[in-house]
């Protein structure tokens, strides 16, 4: 009989599925968040362009944070005691770490270029 070699095929290992899994659903998940259609009013002045930006961005970058918080969590629970899984999972729980302290800071951020130009 002749083998089909699919995405599921046996030469490819559960971790590996479990990365396309994943990355298919942040794909899912992002061009959803893409596209539903924000209700903003028009930016009528560079400060309100600005404070769009800020928020349209920190949105991204809390998303972007849950996401990675979940694949993180999700390695962890998958590890199975092997130390370096468990350090895959540590420097992701870092990286969405990160990611929520920039959505928190980018209004302070913003605040401070603004004063600067004007």
């Amino acid at each position: 009989m002749k083998e089909v070699k699919g995405a599921c095929s046996p030469d490819t290992g559960p971790e590996q599925r479990m990365t396309r899994k994943l990355a298919v659903a942040f794909g899912l998940v992002l061009v959803t968040a893409l596209l539903v259609p924000q209700v903003a009013d028009a930016a009528t002045s560079l400060n309100q362009v600005v404070e769009n930006l800020r928020n349209w961005i920190s949105g991204l970058m809390v998303a972007v944070g849950v996401c990675l918080l979940t694949v993180a969590g999700f390695r962890y629970v998958i590890s199975s005691g092997d130390p370096g899984q468990i350090e895959r999972a540590k420097s992701a729980f870092k990286a969405a770490l990160c990611g929520f302290a920039l959505a928190a800071l980018a209004p302070a951020i913003i605040a401070v270029l603004q004063h600067i130009v004007g």
